[in-house]
């Protein structure tokens, strides 16, 4: 009985093998028009078939077994388009007015900007260790979210969440100060 079944799952495992080997190109490409790129496409293509050999099951026909290959294709690319979207709207963002040096006119600019500093290194101080690293990493560093993630061990949206909390709470708290 067992034999039985393990020849079944042998099978199973060699249909499914035959069927990404014959729609591996068509894949690829249907990855690529999303991506743009053909070497990031083929890398998706096989990650998409670690996965639809895990969790391939022995009652799918040949169809649904290929349009559930085409669907984690589609949302493994789709997963990286929007990485690089907010990767991408991280790094063009113009740094706050606080970060960038600037000469001050009077003494009393350089008092006001002080305090602006002041108030950014208070608030950045009072946020855990990992926020205050991702944060001086990115805006001060000018690492990518990618290497922040990397640095904390971390992923690349909570890095980005990460930077974005406490952005939110300098501005906050000097909103505070000037009203």
């Amino acid at each position: 009985m067992q034999e039985r079944q393990a020849k079944q799952h042998l099978d199973v495992s060699l249909d499914a093998d035959a069927l990404f080997m014959g729609h591996r190109k068509a894949l690829i490409s249907y990855s690529a028009r999303i991506l743009g790129s053909r070497d990031v496409a083929e890398d998706i293509v096989q990650e998409a078939y670690l996965r639809f050999g895990i969790s391939n099951s022995p009652a799918q026909t040949a169809r649904e077994a290929l349009a559930y290959l085409y669907r984690i294709v589609r949302n493994l690319s789709l997963d990286i388009v929007k990485r690089r979207k907010i990767e991408q709207r991280a790094q063009n963002d113009d740094p706050p007015f606080w970060i960038v040096p600037r000469a001050a006119e009077t003494p009393e600019q350089t008092t006001l900007f002080c305090d602006e500093v002041r108030i950014a290194q208070q608030v950045l101080a009072s946020l855990p260790k990992d926020i205050q690293i991702a944060v001086e990493m990115h805006r001060h560093g000018g690492c990518t979210l990618e290497a922040v993630a990397e640095h904390l061990g971390i992923s690349v949206a909570t890095a980005h969440r990460h930077v974005k909390t406490a952005m939110v709470k300098i501005a906050i708290a000097l909103d505070r100060k000037n009203a």
